[in-house]
């Protein structure tokens, strides 16, 4: 028996790199020309499938003049028989999945997700029967942290459960009724997978605790987009592949003495592949929609003064981001917000000197909105010092380098964040949570202990996400439904040239008692 596992593949059907406009080993056509399904192959997804490209983000505002959808087709095009929906999955609503399951040929499994409209016709779980009689009995679930990071209004027509007690009542329904038990989890392992070590002690993910408490002999999973070939906790075997279609999981199942035998590998997906050039061309009814796509992505915007050159992630932490200043002025001149903070991709980032559609949606890759929380002195520090927690600092060699917390498991560049209308400064001779020495605004005055202010960032780290549940915690003073790649582009039209943005004063004490200024 064998297994062909996908997730997170983030709107990747075509080998392209929409940023750079060249060809990439990834995609679900790529998939689909290397897997040769036969009748002994379960093809399944794991989610956040919705989200990613250009190619989702142009098809959702056009979907009306479309009567296929492209991640669909790509699904379609693997053979895949079962799937589940991912955290981003719900951020366009209701209508945006109905639209997304209707045109599927897989079914769609989910024990958590309850469909209060019941369009969607969301299986709990299934038994699949193999040609030969074995039984495989199919459930799946969702991270919890939908309910922390989605918006109320996608949620309107759906409620998500505890993923651990809907997968409980599951399993033991399946159990006895079937040869192997097989849980998609769109979640990732909460442990160091080598030593154990707990490495979060929120809910977001869960995997090694449904291994240890479950007992399903597969656990497929997500979310985290770490490579994972194969792992056993506690008699579950475990797997979980990288994002964007680059990799799939391939498991296959042997009947041992006592139980199933499992080994799988990653097997990378290759562009250069002639099946895989004659299913796009299977394809071409989606010409229209790619030459319309190219045609919207090329279209001049505007232009900054100078060009930003690709800015290497622990240089721009310590001496300040172009980008990241962009986008924070955007905020604050959006919302009016006193204070603006913002994060960066993992990939280093750059902008041309003539922008287009493409160039901000390269660097701005998700459908963000703004959100404006009412916070204190004491909940900027706190923040700050979660952000000072990305350097580490050799006393001996005086060396600064980037802190394995924001590197293992999993690469979380996207974590480190960067402020505008303060100053603010770091020490790193002193301990993680102690560092941020000076807190003020960008006019030297200083900041008040007992005043209110207003700090404006992504409805992502607005959740709280990423280590920052002191801004979490602050209440919303306002909510914006605009996204920011809209706001970027309109910024860049009205402000072109576009010069360089200085938002924010920051130095950083690296070795005695020196100060370094950016």
């Amino acid at each position: 028996m064998r297994f062909i596992f996908t997730s997170d593949t983030h709107g990747s059907v075509y080998p392209i790199n929409y940023a750079k406009n060249c060809p990439e080993n990834t995609g679900l056509f790529c998939v689909a020309a290397q897997i040769e399904k036969d009748k002994n192959t379960l093809v399944l997804d794991g989610g956040d499938s919705l989200q990613g490209t250009p190619l989702i983000s142009y098809y959702l505002e056009h979907r009306q003049e479309y009567d296929f959808h492209p991640i669909a087709e790509g699904f379609n095009a693997m053979g895949l028989d079962y799937y589940t929906l991912g955290n981003h999955d719900f951020n366009f609503g209701y209508d945006a999945i109905l639209d997304y399951v209707s045109n599927m040929k897989a079914v769609l499994i989910s024990a958590n997700v309850v469909d209060k409209r019941g369009a969607l016709g969301i299986k709990k779980s299934v038994i699949h029967r193999m040609p030969d009689g074995q039984r495989v009995g199919i459930t799946a679930a969702v991270t919890g942290f939908v309910n922390v990071w989605e918006k109320k209004e996608n949620l309107a027509e759906l409620e998500v459960l505890d993923p651990v007690e809907a997968l409980r009542q599951e399993y033991d329904n399946l159990k006895d009724q079937c040869d192997i038990t097989l849980c998609i989890y769109h979640g990732g392992f909460e442990e160091d997978l080598n030593s154990g070590r707990k490495l979060s002690d929120t809910r977001e993910n869960e995997a090694c605790r449904i291994a240890r408490e479950l007992d399903f002999d597969l656990l497929l999973t997500g979310h985290q987009h770490i490579p994972v070939s194969g792992v056993m906790i506690d008699g579950t075997y475990g797997v979980q592949p990288p994002d964007k279609a680059r990799m799939y999981c391939e498991i296959f199942a042997e009947t041992g003495k006592d139980a199933y035998e499992f080994t799988s590998k990653l097997v990378p997906v290759s562009s250069d592949n002639p099946a895989c050039r004659k299913i796009i061309s299977r394809h071409g009814f989606m010409d229209g929609m790619n030459k319309a796509l190219d045609t919207w992505l090329d279209e001049p915007i505007g232009c900054l003064e100078k060009e930003i050159e690709p800015e290497e992630k622990l240089f721009a932490a310590l001496s300040g981001s172009r980008v990241a200043a962009i986008f924070n002025q955007v905020e604050l001149e959006y919302t009016g917000a006193d204070f603006a903070c913002t994060s960066l991709s993992n990939d280093p980032l750059g902008l041309k000197k003539d922008i287009t559609v493409r160039d901000v949606l390269g660097i701005y890759q998700f459908a963000n909105t703004v959100v404006v929380k009412s916070v204190t002195k004491a909940v900027l520090k706190e923040a700050l010092e979660r952000c000072a927690e990305y350097f580490d600092y050799n006393e001996k060699t005086g060396e600064v380098s980037i802190s394995n917390v924001f590197l293992q498991p999993k690469v979380e560049h996207y974590n480190y964040d960067f402020y505008a209308g303060l100053e603010y400064s770091f020490d790193l001779t002193r301990p993680v949570g102690d560092r941020v020495v000076t807190l003020k605004k960008l006019d030297g005055t200083e900041l008040l202990d007992d005043a209110a202010y207003t700090l404006v960032t992504s409805d992502y780290r607005a959740t709280g996400t990423g280590g920052y549940e002191c801004i979490g915690r602050c209440p919303v003073y306002r909510s914006y439904s605009d996204e920011m790649p809209d706001l970027l582009i309109d910024y860049i039209r009205r402000n072109s040239p576009v010069a360089q943005i200085i938002n924010s004063k920051f130095s950083c004490r690296v070795q005695n008692s020196e100060s370094v200024d950016f």
